[in-house]
């Protein structure tokens, strides 16, 4: 009876061991044949970011809020470098016994206004976080735009200003080591400003070209990244001048009633007048690497003209020796406190 009792209460402890416990859940069985759902995909991992090579560095402008960048371009005219435009376009000559025809002389460009010899440039961040440039030429209004963290001009800007911007401004897209070379986002010459009667003599020369010449150590752990420039564009061709209209040729019972009158001019296309421009550019510059901006930039624009072809030129005409100067941000006066009563 012992023995029983014994087994008894052993198998009532198991049992209660075995026992679940309360409020337990039981998943629910699916129904027969119902689609087993597809498993969840686990999310891509995060893009790394690629790795800089020991000897490359990354070259970028560094905005801090608050902390815009500021320097200002000068650029001064090299008068005994300076070649002149090109020459009026000689007159035809009248032909005795024939009436005073209008004359036929390749469209001339309109005078330009005064170059502006100053360019100030402030880079800032605005409070959204996006990247603003401010540039105002001496005695010329201010302009605004936007550019990316390697100064790219993204919107804003136009023809010789936004050229200017893009030489001191825009760095390589990718790291780079000494020896590595790129080309900027300018467009020193439109030739399509001339109009349909240009025609083009070929295709034309274009060299863009900026070199990593050497980085070297600076103060305080600073690296300089020294660049040189060379950038050409150049293009030849001819302008004709407009067909002459039916309203300038002599009616035929005038040609009748003066025999010896010589001929009508002819309907062709006269002879183009021939004209042409080059751009040219060279310079150096050292960037700081840690810092984000310029330590110095110096160089030399050169523009020449055969024929009036200024409206296709994106540089001022001459040769200019340009450089950049930092400027200081400009600081607030102290706020002048009260003095206490006696």
């Amino acid at each position: 009876m012992k023995r029983s009792l014994s087994g008894l209460l052993v198998a009532l402890a198991f049992t209660a061991c075995k026992q679940e416990a309360p409020g337990k859940m039981e998943p629910i069985p699916r129904p027969p044949g119902a689609i087993e759902p597809a498993p969840a995909e686990e999310a891509p991992p995060a893009r790394a970011e690629p790795a800089i090579p020991k000897d490359a560095v990354v070259l970028r402008w560094k905005l801090a809020e608050g902390a815009p960048i500021s320097f200002r371009l000068d650029l001064a005219l090299d008068r005994n470098a300076a070649v002149p435009e090109s020459a009026p376009a000689p007159k035809a000559a009248k032909k005795k016994g024939a009436k005073a025809a209008p004359a036929e002389t390749a469209p001339q460009a309109a005078p330009s206004a005064p170059f502006p010899t100053a360019f100030t440039y402030a880079l800032q961040l605005d409070k959204t976080g996006e990247r603003q440039l401010h540039v105002t030429p001496n005695g010329g209004a201010p302009e605004d735009a936007s550019f990316s963290d390697r100064g790219f001009i993204i919107d804003g800007l136009q023809g010789p200003a936004r050229n200017l911007a893009t030489l001191v401004m825009e760095l390589p897209r990718d790291p780079v080591r000494p020896g590595d070379t790129w080309s900027l986002g300018t467009e020193l010459t439109t030739p399509d400003a001339l109009g349909t009667l240009f025609r083009r003599a070929g295709g034309g020369e274009r060299h863009n070209r900026v070199k990593l010449v050497s980085i070297t150590p600076g103060d305080n752990g600073e690296q300089v990244a020294t660049l040189e420039y060379d950038l050409q564009e150049q293009f030849g061709g001819t302008l004709s001048p407009p067909r002459p209209t039916l309203k300038n040729l002599p009616k035929e019972s005038e040609a009748a009633e003066a025999p010896d009158a010589p001929p009508p001019p002819s309907t062709s296309q006269p002879e183009g007048t021939e004209l042409g421009a080059t751009v040219k550019v060279t310079g150096k510059g050292e960037f700081l690497v840690k810092a984000g901006q310029w330590r110095s930039w110096q160089g030399t624009l050169s523009t020449t003209l055969n024929g009036p072809a200024r409206p296709a030129v994106n540089l001022p005409v001459g040769t200019y020796q340009a450089h950049i100067t930092p400027v200081s941000a400009p600081q607030q006066a102290p706020t002048p406190t009260a003095t206490p009563a006696p």
